[in-house]
């Protein structure tokens, strides 16, 4: 007893010792800041106010329009290719497993670049449904689909094997068994991982500024540099980035109840 307790009290002594070297960090830097100059070039009154509404009318609303899309899309191409990643047959093996690779492996911005600019290019006159929105639904969606189809295959893969054998049982064939029993349950298994990719796809929405888009299809990064380079000032930039915290932090939130339900329910 007497050894544990000494070593708690050095845990104690030494957690205390962390928390008064990081209050000494933050007050000096709060000492020593410039907080007017910061004030004038962050956080100018007459500029946020010329923000809105557009910043919450348009943009807001193009990034979650955006986000949605595309996390639509990519998550009917998930399932689809997390099915042909477990399927028996092994050319659909194959063909899954190279675009998760290819997918993957590619920085968004080029996905974006291909879709913009390469495929117009290789087919002349061919136009994607939606305009903008279509464009980015594709862009984001193929992305997406790549890791949200890693995320399904491995919460198939948790489903007891049983419930397949039962739904076989009851004469349900190989397909629908996946689709009516076993993929239902792994999405619920996968609710977690799947909120975070909407997280990540809501700040990936930043890159549709390189497929050029009009006054009425930007998105908070665009329309926060459009003003910020208008005005010389980083304003809009800092209250476009706070939109951006106005929906990712109650999704973040959102993911760790999740989490700790999923864990209790184990």
């Amino acid at each position: 007893m007497t050894v544990r307790s000494s070593r708690r009290r050095r845990q104690q002594a030494v957690r205390g010792l962390q928390y008064a070297v990081f209050a000494a960090a933050v007050a000096l830097v709060a000492a020593t800041a410039d907080w007017g100059r910061l004030r004038q070039q962050f956080a100018r009154a007459e500029l946020v106010q010329r923000l809105f509404p557009e910043i919450i009318t348009t943009a807001l609303l193009n990034t979650v329009v955006y986000t949605l899309s595309g996390f639509v899309f990519g998550l009917v191409l998930g399932v689809v290719v997390a099915l042909m990643r477990l399927s028996a047959v092994a050319p659909y093996r194959w063909l899954a497993g190279v675009y998760i690779e290819f997918f993957r492996g590619l920085p968004a911005l080029l996905i974006f670049i291909f879709v913009g600019v390469a495929v117009p290019l290789a087919f002349p006159g061919t136009e994607v449904p939606g305009g903008t929105y279509g464009k980015v639904a594709l862009g984001l969606g193929l992305v997406a689909a790549a890791y949200i189809a890693e995320t399904i295959r491995a919460g198939i893969q948790a489903v007891p094997r049983g419930q397949l054998e039962a739904a076989r049982s009851l004469g349900f064939s190989q397909a629908r068994a996946m689709v009516s029993v076993v993929v239902p349950q792994a999405l619920r298994i996968v609710v977690p991982p799947l909120t975070n990719e909407l997280v990540l796809l809501f700040k990936d929405s930043s890159l549709v500024l390189f497929l050029g888009v009009t006054l009425e299809e930007r998105e908070l990064t665009k329309f926060g540099r459009d003003l910020a380079s208008q005005t010389a000032n980083s304003t809009p930039i800092l209250v476009a980035g706070l939109c951006y915290l106005l929906v990712t932090v109650p999704l973040g939130l959102v993911v760790r109840r999740l989490e700790a339900r999923a864990g209790r329910g184990r």
